[in-house]
């Protein structure tokens, strides 16, 4: 005989797990009926681009700091927590009161119907998946309960666990398997991998100069002049990642113009192309972080689409818009003047990754990404600033974001411990579109000792550089900062990231044995 405690806290388990398998089988259905119908519609990937955009900047700004590029991971990994919460307590509720657990599930469903139709460029089935989701819980829900309350004819105890743990089980299983079919059939739908890796980028008409001999210092643990597509940081939006076949591909450029100019994918790669090598920094790089990267860009320049269209004079600002609906507001001097801002379409002698904009972003020297490497790009207003806003902006970022002189110590690294005697100090400095002229590097606030900078690839990238040190034995602290072409000291006062960009000198605690 069991007690009435022991059934009271049975009946509890048994209605949360009822709970868990009708959600499972609710995503599980809906992430199918996504991949099959509109696979930016997930339930998932909407609910979690709302969460992103509703965030507020300080949190969006903890988890990049805490995850760094590992930020979406962590954001679906909590989403699937609080779904996991929300389902046991559903199913809770469910068994106190008839219909209260159902109005929770299927508010989860609305949620995410709602979510998936307000989102930029939703298609005419995006409803279906959240609907999916939310009847699917509330029918499985229903269903399930009869088994945690069962029918009277079932007497035996085991008979009843049984029933139970068949349909749950089974729900649970259904869902699963309806989920990795979805997953398989979203695979299956990603013929872009397949035209991206079949895709043949034009030769440039103009090509970057070579990477200049001196530019690579060849010590370990410094990063690369040259960042590899695997490694380079990636920040954006996207919680899935946009998949543009470029056939459908095209940029419209309106606004403050004379003429509309639309240009699709065909008639841009006819247009003469050019490299460039471009270091490009995140806002959100705290100082001697790592989210940054320079890459050889292929692509062909912004200033010639946007004269083709002709500029108004008054205006002063470019909206660029992405396929996903994020917005970038990039003062217009930086796309009309000479710098080699691109509309590109090659990184590293390959078309871009899909993760990094394939098949078309916006790469432009000296602001921060956050006001100008708008990825998968499909738009491009010209307009003012006290006219429109942008993604960032509206989030109390400031308007216009040129890349701050910065340097930080790569080697050694914080908190390291090595041998007295010979040793080195090696890192990076940047200033992309002024370039950096020198850096400076102290030991224990000593007097400041010039670095040897390597060869420059040019003023719109970063540079290596190192210092030889005789290592004593004892805890030591190195900091450096960065002299910048135009006779610029990179600051000691500490700022954080927001509004526009972390600043200080770099610090790093080594012991030495």
């Amino acid at each position: 005989m069991t007690t009435a405690a022991t059934t009271t806290r049975g009946d509890r388990l048994r209605s949360a797990a009822a709970g868990l398998s009708a959600t499972v089988v609710a995503v599980g259905l809906a992430e199918l009926v996504a991949a099959v119908v509109e696979p930016s519609a997930s339930p998932f990937a909407v609910i979690g681009g709302q969460l992103i955009d509703l965030a507020p900047s300080w949190a969006k700004d903890a988890a990049i700091a805490l995850f760094g590029t590992g930020d979406k991971i962590a954001l679906i990994t909590g989403i699937a927590v609080v779904l996991v919460a929300v389902a046991a307590l559903a199913g809770i509720l469910e068994s106190r009161r008839v219909g209260v657990g159902s109005a929770i599930l299927g508010a989860l469903g609305a949620l995410a119907l709602v979510a998936a139709l307000i989102r930029p460029g939703a298609g005419p089935f995006a409803w279906l998946p959240g609907l999916v989701a939310g009847v699917a819980a509330v029918v499985a829900l229903r269903l399930l309960m009869r088994t945690v309350h069962p029918v009277p004819y079932l007497r035996a105890e085991h008979e009843e666990r049984r029933r139970f743990l068949l349909w749950t089980t089974g729900t649970a299983a259904v869902g699963v398997v309806a989920l990795l079919v979805g997953t398989a059939a979203r695979g299956a739908t990603r013929s872009i991998e397949s035209v991206r890796a079949l895709l043949r980028l034009p030769k440039p008409v103009v090509s970057a100069p070579a990477v200049p001999v001196g530019a690579e210092l060849d010590i370990q643990g410094l990063a690369g002049v040259v960042t590899p597509n695997s490694a380079f940081y990636r920040i954006d939006t996207a919680l899935i990642v946009p998949r543009i076949d470029p056939a459908d591909w095209s940029l419209r450029i309106h606004g403050m113009v004379e003429r509309e100019v639309v240009i699709t994918w065909d008639e841009l790669l006819a247009l003469p192309m050019q490299e460039a090598h471009v270091t490009l920094a995140c806002v959100s790089n705290q100082v001697g972080g790592d989210l940054i990267g320079n890459a050889l860009w292929l692509g062909y320049p912004v200033r010639e689409l946007l004269a083709r269209a002709g500029v108004d004079s008054d205006a002063d600002m470019v909206l660029s818009t992405s396929s996903d609906g994020f917005t970038a507001s990039t003062p217009i001097e930086a796309l009309t003047d000479d710098r080699d801002a691109l509309l590109a379409v090659g990184m590293n002698g390959d078309p871009l990754p899909l993760e990094h904009g394939f098949p078309v972003r916006m790469v432009v020297p000296g602001l921060y990404g956050y006001v100008s490497a708008t990825k998968w790009v499909t738009q491009l207003e010209v307009t003012r600033f006290d006219r429109a806003t942008a993604y960032w902006t509206d989030r109390g970022w400031s308007e216009r974001g040129p890349v701050k002189l910065q340097s930080r110590i790569d080697v050694p690294r914080r908190g390291t411990r090595i041998d007295a005697g010979d040793a080195v100090i090696a890192g990076m400095a940047w200033q992309q579109h002024v370039g950096v002229e020198g850096v400076e590097v102290r030991i224990d606030g000593g007097a400041w000792r010039r670095a040897e900078l390597a060869a420059p690839i040019s003023a719109d990238t970063w540079v290596q550089w190192r210092l030889d040190w005789s290592a004593e034995s004892g805890s030591h602290t190195i900091e450096c900062r960065a002299l910048s072409a135009d006779g610029e000291t990179q600051t000691s006062d500490p700022a954080d990231v927001v509004p526009d960009g972390a600043q200080g000198w770099h610090r790093v605690e080594v012991s030495v044995a």
